[in-house]
């Protein structure tokens, strides 16, 4: 009878913790470690604190070279890199119609509430909220809200059952029909609380005494900032999009998905994917955005606060797996004043494209050598360059060395160089995270602190930014009954981060995961 006993112990000693009934995967764009570090003390107890006090905070996730919003979800959500998860920007270019269009383009599909036609085809590999779909048999659910409608429709990917954004004309909650549910929430938001009847009525102040905001010089304290979005302003929906208030959207509507939805109910696992904000506001009054920007961190504790609570109270947090990721922050494109005398000049992408034609032209005859150019790389007529029967590798060539000889360029690599890994101060990472298909020719490096300027082929309106680089690092928190509590400061590769996840949800790792989980211990 004892050894009866001591075996029916052994075997319950041993049996596995229950799986979690609901997978919340957040990702905010441009989330810093330093930023959270020096407002810890302003925060409350069930935020960004309850994240660092009980969960794995990873401080240094990094993804190997600038990723923007779009290309870092696939990289946190598939365990790829750009290479094989493809998607390498939120934004590729036609050369052949010399345009940009949005990596998410798909004709073949309508859009709901938008004209806007996206769908997932372009992710080349599963994510996790593919693989949780698949272990649930189609019993669990996968959702997605976003301010982006990239991101929505990376974090749901193909087995997604909804992803939804703010479109940027009307103000509404807007998907495509390749995905099939529109909760009944959605319309109820987009009727009887559309955006487009409140808007005009929302402020964003700061949320405290300007005095009390940390390591921000005095005349910047001096007045108070005040930003508002009525009717006449152009671009309205999208600069809200860019806001602390648009943070707010997406929790109101993520509980009623919560409530309303009966997520973490099901026979199986759900996931519920959420995209908020902490990216330089587009209004900003100055290149010196840091009141606006520790106010958002602020107001988005609240918010997830608010969030965590409403889990508690519907599913249970000891029910549930949150994961937290950052994105890398995009730095401010606007320049510094001109008092300060910081070293500068203006780089002209038109004038680029037009020296490297005239100069191909003057060896090779006349033609239309370049087709363009996007986003730091210039794409040359591939066409032109067959009819000629010249070798493109030595055109590439040919042409780098012609380009760096213009003032404001740094460094030209070609598409072979980076193919090669002979290319940039991290060749590797340049490489993965160089999808092929979309590449450009040739990769300009531009000088720190100058201007580019670009004309819309379309609209030619004419746009500035001002070169600064950009972090390549984010933290990422995990929250869960069945993790211990710890800090991990050394350098995390984010295509750990999807392995990772699955390991702790026992489910397949995404199908192109490149790196294995990492090893996090246990309660």
């Amino acid at each position: 009878m004892l050894v009866v006993s001591m075996f029916s112990l052994s075997v319950v000693a041993q049996a596995p913790s229950p799986r979690p009934k609901l997978v919340v995967g957040i990702v905010i764009d441009g989330l810093q470690e330093e930023y959270l570090d020096l407002l810890k003390g302003y925060f409350g107890e069930n935020g960004f604190k309850r994240l660092m006090r009980d969960g794995v905070m990873l401080d240094n996730v990094n993804f190997g070279t600038p990723a923007d919003l779009s290309a870092a979800t696939a990289i946190i959500y598939s365990g790829a890199s750009a290479s094989a998860n493809g998607i390498p920007a939120s934004y590729v270019y036609d050369s052949e119609k010399k345009r940009q269009y949005p990596i998410i383009l798909d004709p073949s599909n309508i859009g709901n509430y938008t004209d806007e036609t996206y769908s997932p085809k372009a992710i080349r590999v599963s994510t996790l909220s593919d693989e949780i779909r698949i272990d649930g048999g189609g019993d669990g659910n996968v959702y997605s809200i976003s301010p982006s409608a990239h991101q929505a429709i990376i974090m749901a990917s193909h087995a997604g059952n909804s992803a939804f954004w703010i479109n940027d004309t009307n103000g509404r909650w807007a998907t495509t029909t390749y995905y099939k549910d529109v909760p009944s929430t959605i319309q109820s938001r987009n009727y009887s609380k559309s955006l487009t009847s409140r808007l005009d009525t929302m402020t964003w102040r700061p949320s405290m005494d300007m005095a009390k905001y940390p390591d921000v010089p005095k005349q910047k304290k001096a007045t108070p900032f005040k930003y508002t979005f009525p009717r006449h302003q152009v671009d309205r929906f999208r600069n809200f999009k860019t806001s602390a208030p648009v943070n707010s959207e997406i929790t109101a509507l993520a509980s009623d998905y919560i409530t309303s939805l009966q997520l973490g109910k099901h026979d199986a696992m759900d996931m519920l994917n959420l995209g908020y904000t902490l990216a330089p506001f587009t209004l900003a009054q100055s290149a010196d955005h840091r009141v606006e920007t520790m106010d958002s961190y602020i107001k988005l504790d609240a918010e997830l606060a608010n969030l965590f609570q409403t889990i508690d109270n519907n599913i249970g947090m000891n029910n549930t797996f949150i994961m937290v990721a950052g994105t890398p922050v995009a730095p401010s494109s606007k320049p510094d004043d001109v008092k300060w005398g910081m070293p500068t000049g203006e780089f002209s992408a038109a004038k680029a494209v037009s020296l490297l034609n005239l100069y191909l032209s003057a060896k090779h005859g006349s033609g239309e050598w370049v087709a363009g150019y996007h986003n730091g790389q210039i794409f040359l007529n591939g066409k032109l360059v067959k009819d000629k029967n010249l070798d493109i590798k030595d055109l590439r060539t040919d042409a780098s060395d012609m380009l760096t000889r213009m003032a404001g360029v740094s460094r030209v690599w070609t598409i072979d160089d980076i193919i090669a890994g002979r290319a940039g101060t991290n060749p590797d990472a340049l490489k993965r995270n160089t999808q092929v298909d979309y590449a450009g020719d040739l990769f300009l490096e531009i000088t720190p602190g100058w201007e580019i300027v670009t004309v819309d082929p379309i609209t030619q309106k004419e746009n500035r930014s001002t070169m600064r680089t950009g972090l390549m690092t984010a933290p990422v928190f995990m929250l869960s009954p069945q993790l211990k509590s710890e800090r991990i400061s050394a350098e995390i590769d984010a295509r750990a981060i999807a392995p990772t996840v699955a390991r702790q949800l026992r489910i397949r790792s995404p199908n192109a995961a490149e790196l294995p989980p990492m090893r996090l211990a246990g309660k």
